[in-house]
């Protein structure tokens, strides 16, 4: 009885510690979403850390005191000389309680989060890094799902009993042959389909009979990205890092005469169904240009240079349309969290026909504006000595 008794009074003062715990949390949650008194703002519809951190806590503490309760009444069952629990009853009934449970928010995920995804590829290349992204979700949802099912189905189902004995498999060579050379196929298969659509977006040389691709220099620093176009000779200018100053924020080297005519950018137009080819660097730290629609990234690196080509295929108005939502705009983002304003980093990208391209082109002002212009002739006025000084304002005369 004494024991009994003890027992009893162990489980109501856990029971005691959960309710204080539950109502704590409860007025911690309150206090978080109330709006201050007087206030006209609106309760916040995200509790807070805390909120969460005291419920995970909540829970770890209750289903220790079912465990303990369990204990309990095992315990009772044998000092009764009873037949105590079954745990392997137990353990394989919460196997597969937590196959159900997962399976639903495996449903669950695609249902809601299913919807977020990105819609069609805009891009040549694209199409082929959709084809394989989706080939290799299929293969993998389906082995991971199978691979649960069984595994959580057989501790249920061949949980340890007295009517039988375990059977020992040490080792099966055809079951090993299959999990090794089916995998091996499918990977070389994605491999081989990856290593030629990487090959297309960084080769150096437009293929024969293509025409030549559109040149297009985006420089990023913090926080911001730079978008230099070449001029009507198609070629663009050749920059210094020495040469970076205020006015001359990408350091363009006017020794170059192709830099002469280069454009400056506020919007990256381009046209469609036309080769693409973003030269990319960065000035500070590393920064990524990274353009979803077009399943497009590329890392900017202080120092080395690098490029992107793409196609794109489908024009901003055509995608409006397909997606029936009038303020749609394509983006250039950076994908590598580089300092405070990363946020800052992103620019829109505009798909247009050859026409409005061209148009567009008409109306961008020089690279070499008026700022940059007075810069080079004081350096010029108090330098006379240096031709290279001279020969970048040669154009002036």
């Amino acid at each position: 009885m004494a024991f009994k008794k003890l027992i009893n009074n162990k489980i109501l003062s856990l029971f005691s510690v959960l309710m204080l715990s539950g109502t704590s949390m409860v007025m911690a949650a309150d206090a978080t979403t109330a709006a201050a008194p007087g206030s006209d703002s609106a309760p916040s519809v995200w509790p807070g850390v805390s909120y969460y951190v005291l419920l995970f806590l909540v829970v770890c503490f209750a289903v220790g005191i079912i465990g303990k309760i369990l204990q309990v009444y095992d315990l009772t069952l044998k000092l009764q000389r009873k037949k105590g629990i079954k745990w392997n009853n137990i353990m394989g009934a919460l196997c597969l309680a937590f196959l159900i449970v997962g399976l639903a928010g495996v449903y669950w995920s695609f249902s809601v989060q299913g919807s977020m995804i990105l819609p069609e590829a805009a891009s040549l290349h694209g199409k082929t890094i959709d084809s394989m992204f989706w080939t290799t979700f299929g293969i993998t949802v389906v082995v991971f799902i199978g691979t649960q099912i069984l595994l959580f189905s057989f501790a249920f189902v061949y949980r340890s009993s007295d009517k039988r004995k375990a059977y020992y498999l040490p080792h099966n060579n055809t079951i090993e042959k299959i999990w090794t050379v089916a995998p091996a196929i499918v990977l070389t298969v994605l491999v081989i389909f990856g290593f030629f659509t990487w090959r297309s977006i960084t080769n150096t040389v437009d293929a024969k009979g293509e025409p030549a691709s559109i040149n297009i220099d985006l420089t990023g620093h913090q926080f911001a990205w730079e978008v230099r176009y070449p001029g009507k000779d198609g070629k663009l200018g050749m920059k210094n890092y020495k040469l970076v100053s205020g006015s001359n924020k990408v350091g363009v080297d006017f020794k170059d005469r192709n830099s002469l005519d280069d454009l400056n950018a506020d919007t990256i137009v381009l046209p469609v169904n036309k080769s693409v080819r973003l030269n990319i660097i960065a000035q500070d730290v590393i920064h990524s240009v990274y353009m979803p629609n077009f399943r497009l990234q590329m890392n900017a690196v202080p120092g080395l240079p690098t490029f992107f080509k793409f196609t794109p295929t489908i024009t901003t108005a055509d995608m409006r349309n397909r997606l029936d939502k009038t303020d749609f705009e394509y983006h250039l983002y950076c994908n590598k969290i580089c300092g405070g304003s990363h946020y800052n980093m992103q620019k829109i990208v505009r798909v247009v026909t050859e026409a409005e391209y061209q148009d567009w082109l008409s109306h961008q002002k020089p690279y070499l504006n008026d700022a940059l212009r007075k810069e080079l002739k004081m350096a010029d006025a108090t330098q006379p000595q240096q031709s290279g000084v001279q020969n970048r304002l040669a154009f002036n005369n």
